[in-house]
């Protein structure tokens, strides 16, 4: 199942994507419980019903995040592509490098809840605040059940769903600050969705994830290919902090990114900016 949030105008909504991607019909939601996004979802006891008599078509309403401001910070992982990891080691940007190319466990930062927009907002470039801006195309989980210390083999229990998200980062400021926080978390710089599809209907381990910019195919990479993948994470992370419903990870980004590039190919106002990811969908945003 594929679950977004839209608003029509009057107020938002949650709601299920018909098979086609044609049409959406919303969830019988209060409006406060909308306002959470499909994180009204998570966790109830009894499913919210389905208004088939409402549905709309996709084209006439806005889209929204998924999860329109998540609960706490997103947590990330680093490096978790090998040709990734490779590039960023001889970046200059790698405040991890002396670790190794590879690392030898994950790579665990985060952005703050305020930097999530919808597919079709606009990354926003303050030139007064940094010129060095990269995209980074991510499979993102949702996780749906509350846990601590989880093992790997009960790990993907603990996941609700899973999404595409932009790990904007300035390279910039991710150079002068020695650590990730501040250059990944400008305004804007956590492009999600188009929607959140369930846990059930996504193939994990073998699901396609490709970058454009301006049409030009900038990365192209598997699922299969991650370094840790998504029961690590999740170990690792719940390894003495308590994964809530709700949260999001972002699991890393393949090779290919701007400053993979020689000179580096940086986002500029008026490029657009379109991740794939097999089974999910299509998060495309212009850049200004």
């Amino acid at each position: 199942m594929k679950y977004c949030v839209y608003s029509d105008g009057v107020r938002r909504h949650v709601g299920i994507v018909s098979p086609n991607l044609e049409a959406v019909v919303p969830l019988d939601l209060s409006e406060p419980e909308a306002e959470n996004g499909v994180a009204a979802l998570i966790g109830r006891a009894v499913a919210p019903q389905p208004l088939h008599d409402k549905a709309v078509a996709l084209k006439d309403v806005r889209l929204d995040a998924p999860l329109p401001r998540p609960r706490r910070n997103i947590f990330c992982i680093g490096k978790n592509y090998s040709e990734h990891a490779a590039e960023f080691a001889s970046s200059g940007f790698d405040s991890s490098a002396a670790a190794g190319v590879v690392p030898k466990a994950p790579i665990v930062f985060s952005k703050v809840p305020e930097t999530v927009i919808a597919s079709g907002e606009p990354i926003r470039i303050e030139p007064d605040v940094s010129t060095a801006i990269d995209y980074e195309a991510e499979l993102a989980v949702v996780i749906g059940k509350a846990g601590k210390g989880i093992s790997r083999e009960a790990a993907l229990d603990h996941v609700w769903g899973y999404t595409i998200v932009n790990d904007v980062t300035a390279r910039d400021l991710q150079g002068l600050h020695s650590q990730w926080l501040i250059g990944k978390s400008q305004d804007s710089f956590c492009p999600m969705g188009p929607w959140i599809v369930t846990r059930d209907e996504f193939d994990l381990g073998n699901a396609g994830i490709r970058c454009f910019v301006n049409n030009e195919l900038r990365q192209s990479s598997n699922t299969s290919l991650l370094i840790f993948d998504v029961p690590r994470i999740i170990e690792t992370i719940s390894a003495g902090i308590t994964l809530l419903p709700g949260d999001v990870i972002a699991t890393g980004t393949p090779a290919g990114v701007g400053i993979g590039f020689t000179p580096p190919k940086y986002l500029s106002p008026g490029d657009r900016v379109r991740i794939e990811i097999d089974g999910i969908g299509v998060l495309e945003n212009p850049v200004i």
